[in-house]
């Protein structure tokens, strides 16, 4: 069976921040086989030990400057500068995953969601959560896609 791990982060508390725990939320609730969810505000040195155990990863975020509704590439580890912070890149977990477990990580890839409004106490905009809705809809032809 094909393991995948869809990770959302963002703040919620920030309007279309939201949009990656938002999406993961919504995946839940459909129960699709073999995926499991994960939602934080950040990605932390500690969630290396979240991406083992499956045969891909998907890393769900809003992003301001991608294209319109969403955009997806693929992730290789890379120690950049979020190395060292607090909030970690998709591409500096998977270099610490390499580090810590001397290996590679699954394959991953980055689903960047276009969002517009990121103040504190904004709420989720309307253009954003169509982006949202389209990225939902590409994931679950990728899960059929894997069956």
């Amino acid at each position: 069976m094909f393991k995948l791990l869809l990770f959302g982060y963002g703040n919620p508390g920030r309007g279309d921040d939201a949009l990656g725990p938002l999406l993961i939320e919504r995946i839940n609730h459909l129960k699709l086989a073999d995926v499991t969810c994960l939602v934080d505000m950040q990605l932390l040195i500690e969630h290396a030990i979240d991406l083992a155990g499956f045969d891909q990863i998907l890393f769900v975020d809003a992003d301001m400057s991608c294209g319109e509704p969403f955009e997806f590439s693929a992730v290789n580890a890379k120690k950049d500068s979020s190395y060292t912070n607090h909030t970690l890149t998709p591409a500096a977990l998977l270099f610490i995953y390499l580090k810590i477990y001397q290996q590679a990580a699954p394959p991953a890839f980055l689903l960047r969601i276009r969002g517009y409004y990121f103040e504190l106490g904004d709420p989720l905009s309307a253009r954003a959560s169509e982006n949202m809705e389209s990225a939902i809809k590409q994931i679950q032809q990728w899960h059929l896609q894997h069956l």
